[in-house]
């Protein structure tokens, strides 16, 4: 049945990554079209959390958010298509690196690297940085459930010498990676909920105490690896620029959780710049009832 699945979408999806830029963006804005006037997709959600975070602004205000984010959203739904075909120098051209030599500031001095980002701006690119880099590249994500789509997303990942490891496999892999002398570079998308059995750390993210994320921290101590932050302006349609800041070379002097901290302030800065371009469609925020005693 997955493969079923898989044979019956994928040339669809196939056409649509060949189709030149101007098109795509047409194409983007009939789904934008669908999600937001037809099926309404995640609406509701999107509303009450702009609302939860910006309870300042007027309801002309959110509105405006919401139908930016959701142009935005149909924008990066498309390029993550485009990325099936796109050549390596036109990604080149479309995602820029303002600062790259944050990185290899970091290679130079023989130390893997935890990368940290949040849902913001566009991540999708992010692997073309392996082209620049001389360290092996792993993205840390949950598997697919379609085994067939699984392997599409890795095979383009591979395509510029960088992986997607589960978080079950990431430990093992890294610690082998160490062992070897290998240097990495680590991608963790760090902003999401973690489930509350899971919760060891909580603090307040644009203003409410939430559930953090703290993996990324604590791999980067276990393994002594510097930690780096990466925001994503979008300049135009198709256009980004990403900007490095290096957070420490020494993760193990600072306290548990002071780096997921630091890089918390960093993700909040982004949103309160440009809001629209955050995932609003997340249920971020769901736990902010849960908070324990302890954490109070």
């Amino acid at each position: 049945m997955q493969f079923l699945v898989y044979i019956l979408i994928y040339p669809f999806l196939w056409f649509v990554s060949i189709l030149p830029f101007r098109l795509l963006y047409v194409f983007s804005d009939g789904l934008y079209f669908i999600l937001y006037y037809i099926v309404g997709y995640r609406k509701k959600v999107v509303k009450e959390n702009l609302n939860l975070v910006f309870p300042e602004k007027s309801e002309k205000e959110i509105k405006t958010i919401t139908k930016k984010f959701f142009h935005h959203l149909c924008d990066m739904v498309v390029e993550s298509i485009k990325s099936i075909s796109i050549s390596e120098e036109e990604m080149k051209k479309r995602f820029v690196f303002t600062n790259i030599e944050e990185v290899h500031k970091i290679e130079d001095a023989n130390k893997s690297m935890v990368m940290m980002c949040a849902h913001y701006g566009s991540w999708e690119w992010i692997f073309v940085l392996q082209t620049y880099v001389k360290s092996m590249g792993y993205g840390i994500y949950k598997r697919i459930a379609n085994k067939h789509f699984d392997k599409l997303v890795k095979s383009i990942r591979a395509k510029y010498n960088s992986y997607l490891i589960t978080t079950k496999e990431a430990i093992p892999r890294l610690i082998e990676a160490k062992n070897n002398g290998e240097r990495t570079i680590n991608g963790f998308i760090s902003d999401q909920s973690p489930k509350l059995h899971k919760a060891f750390h909580w603090n307040e993210f644009m203003n409410i105490k939430v559930p953090i994320h703290t993996g990324a921290e604590m791999l980067a101590k276990k393994l002594d690896m510097a930690v780096i932050f990466f925001s994503v302006k979008k300049i135009k349609r198709g256009y980004y620029e990403t900007t490095f800041k290096t957070i420490t070379m020494e993760p193990n002097e600072y306290k548990d959780y002071e780096i997921t901290d630091i890089f918390l302030k960093l993700v909040e800065k982004q949103i309160y710049e440009a809001p629209e371009y955050y995932l609003w469609t997340h249920k971020r925020w769901k736990h902010r009832n849960d908070v324990p005693p302890e954490f109070q």
